[in-house]
């Protein structure tokens, strides 16, 4: 279970955050997770409640962004999305992705800080 060592690299990061701008502490933490990330959406919240345990983020919410599959449509010369993730075809006009713009993240976007 990858994801359990995703959710305490969050933690450690966001801990390591709340320090430098102490007293303030984590509220929430925003993560961008892509649809080809690799990572399973529910089984990376269960392993940030694991995680976030006796740790200065304990009562820390984990806010996760699902960024859909897009990519860059020569056909149509934008970023398109998909028609699925097993098919890698423009959605509007069916020509073949050669390029995957948006999908693959896993990234955190933001911290939530209260005094």
């Amino acid at each position: 279970m990858h994801e359990l060592s995703i959710a305490m690299s969050i933690v450690e990061m966001a801990s390591e955050e709340a320090e430098r701008h102490a007293p303030e502490r984590v509220t929430a933490v925003h993560l961008k997770l892509g649809q080809l990330s690799g990572v399973v959406k529910e089984a990376l919240l269960s392993a940030f409640e694991l995680a976030r345990e006796q740790s200065p983020l304990a009562e820390c919410a984990l806010v996760i962004d699902e960024v859909p599959i897009t990519v860059a449509c020569c056909r149509c010369g934008v970023e398109r999305p998909v028609v699925s993730w097993q098919e890698f075809r423009c959605a509007i006009c069916g020509e073949p992705a050669e390029d995957i713009v948006h999908g693959r993240e896993l990234e955190v976007s933001a911290l939530e800080l209260q005094p």
